[in-house]
């Protein structure tokens, strides 16, 4: 069983899918992702969770639908008690991997509408609000993780509207990817 978890409905319609797939809409933000992917690996107990949804680019190189390999929270900031990035008296990580590589991308429950210095000294390349939180509750489940993420805008001042009308482009490319995604994992559908 696959889990694809995506914040919302217009990112990917709720539709037929290959057997073995579940799809999950979990509204915007960490919590409500966070909350989604346990509940779908407490329901399914999937062998793997796949993240889609749309995201900002920081830079004209990350465009398109984009494997994620690395992520980082941009918005937890507890300085001077711990770097930015990293959530203090804790265990929580500052980064998480794939198994695969991929790009960078930097979530918090914001919308992007400029980059700043610490998210391009971090190397990050797209922004979005769910994946973090989504990787996080897999890490500690032991259960592998993937996200792609389409870039609908160029998290600037025309953010908001580039993304209202680019929310929906990107399924048709996430819906190919999953596709080559099953074949190599072997299920048919």
């Amino acid at each position: 069983m696959i889990v694809i978890i995506v914040a919302l409905e217009s990112e990917l319609s709720r539709q037929p899918l290959p057997d073995g797939v579940q799809l999950i809409h979990s509204g915007v933000g960490k919590i409500n992702a966070a909350l989604a992917a346990h509940e779908a690996i407490e329901r399914f107990r999937p062998e793997l969770v796949v993240n889609y949804g749309t995201a900002g680019s920081l830079h004209a190189g990350a465009h398109g639908l984009l494997a994620v390999g690395r992520v980082i929270q941009r918005d937890m900031d507890a300085e001077p008690i711990a770097p930015r990035g990293v959530t203090p008296c804790g265990t929580l990580p500052s980064e998480i991997f794939a198994e695969e590589p991929g790009v960078c991308c930097a979530t918090g429950d914001s919308f992007v509408r400029a980059p700043d210095d610490w998210l391009l000294a971090q190397n990050v390349d797209v922004v979005d609000m769910e994946l973090f939180a989504i990787a996080e509750v897999c890490r500690r489940r032991g259960i592998p993780w993937r996200g792609y993420k389409f870039v609908t805008d160029g998290a600037d001042e025309n953010a908001g509207e580039d993304w209202a009308a680019r929310v929906s482009h990107g399924e048709p490319l996430f819906l190919e990817a999953l596709r080559r995604r099953l074949a190599l994992l072997g299920h048919h559908g």
